[in-house]
């Protein structure tokens, strides 16, 4: 009996052990992901504050990009009420 409680509580050390080392590789896993986004950020900063010309060519592709995007919405808009009053028209 006592051979057979002794198996069951290494049985259930084994299975604890494997969990913490599972639990131990997701947060492996995330702290690596967060030290790549780190790194990441820390270059891009540096980037941006060491070349100022960088910070000013990114702020004109934002404007530009905002601006297209609004034209892309608005023909949009226009295209969809084309098509409504198209399908209207038709019945």
């Amino acid at each position: 009996m006592a051979e057979s409680e002794s198996q069951e509580r290494n049985y259930d050390n084994m299975e604890r052990m494997m969990e913490d080392s599972r639990d131990l590789e997701e947060l492996l896993d995330q702290m690596e992901k967060n030290t790549v986004q780190a790194t990441w950020m820390t270059y891009n900063l540096v980037a941006i504050r060491t070349n100022p010309d960088l910070t000013n060519a990114m702020m004109h592709l934002e404007d530009a990009f905002l601006r297209c995007k609004e034209q892309v919405e608005k023909k949009w808009q226009e295209t969809l009420m084309e098509s409504r009053g198209e399908g209207q028209k038709k019945e």
